[in-house]
């Protein structure tokens, strides 16, 4: 079973994505991103398909990072770290293995750069990575039962595109105050923040999502695109500048023994310890 499920409505002229780890809360590791590529490019391929969305299966939206598998990336990005400051390889040499070890697909398997609206439906917790995917998407709505909060200053680390993304999306003030406490949101105050367009009750969520997605797919597909891209300039403005900015610093981070304790902490179910200062 493929950890991103892929379902398209030719005859409505939308396709639903959902994300299929219920039993890890749809935690996202490499196999759901190369899942969602593949997706995606039929998707964005399909002159067909005219609206998305993206959900998940279960009581989860997305909990975020598979917690297991960055602790071993950031232990190996730690060692390759140590093996640059012993000058055994070179710079070059080190970016290229750090690429390998962190990247995920890139480009095309990222939701927000689609031509075509995708809508989250946000159906419960949605953390960390989680929150950043609904970030990343058009348009937002919520089940009651849904909750959000970027926790990563809590495992040791950053929310990479919530630090670039989020203030375009909600206050600033709020932004900063949900990255440095990790407080939880209620799906009250998202809506009340303007971070999600509609809370609606659990049964509700997937009937108003496809609603939602018949009523753009029926407007003109070109004007639709035209818009989302436009929008998005807008939205992207000095993105590639910030993402060279934070780059060097994600990448000294990982490299700490702090981001290996804190996801290792979490999956061992113990309080971290922090050793840097």
């Amino acid at each position: 079973m493929p950890d991103m499920l892929y379902d398209k409505f030719p005859d409505k002229h939308y396709a639903i994505f959902t994300m299929n780890r219920p039993e890890r809360l749809n935690a996202l590791g490499r196999q759901m991103w190369a899942d969602q590529s593949a997706a995606l490019q039929d998707f964005n391929n399909d002159p067909e398909m005219r609206a998305g969305i993206l959900t998940g299966k279960g009581r989860a939206f997305s909990a975020g990072a598979d917690l297991k598998e960055m602790a071993e990336r950031n232990a190996r990005t730690a060692e390759v770290q140590a093996q640059f400051d012993r000058n055994e390889i070179s710079n070059d040499e080190r970016n290229r293995i750090m690429t390998q070890i962190q990247g995920f697909p890139g480009g095309p398997s990222r939701m927000g750069l689609s031509p075509k609206p995708i809508i989250a439906a946000i159906n419960g917790l949605c953390l960390a990575g989680g929150m950043e995917r609904s970030i990343d998407c058009d348009i937002r709505i919520a089940s009651t039962e849904a909750y959000f909060g970027l926790f990563e200053v809590k495992r040791g680390i950053i929310a990479g595109y919530a630090v670039q993304h989020l203030a375009r999306v909600m206050p600033f003030g709020e932004v900063m105050h949900l990255l440095m406490t990790a407080d939880t949101m209620s799906v009250q105050e998202a809506y009340r923040l303007g971070f999600v367009h509609e809370v609606v009750e659990p049964d509700q969520l997937m009937p108003r999502a496809i609603e939602m997605a018949e009523r753009i797919a029926a407007n003109a597909p070109l004007a639709v695109q035209a818009s989302k891209a436009v929008a998005h300039f807008w939205r992207q403005y000095a993105m590639g500048e910030s993402e060279k900015f934070s780059d060097s610093i994600y990448r000294n981070l990982l490299a700490s023994e702090d981001a290996k304790e804190g996801p290792r902490a979490f999956s061992e179910k113990r309080e971290p310890v922090w050793k840097a200062r």
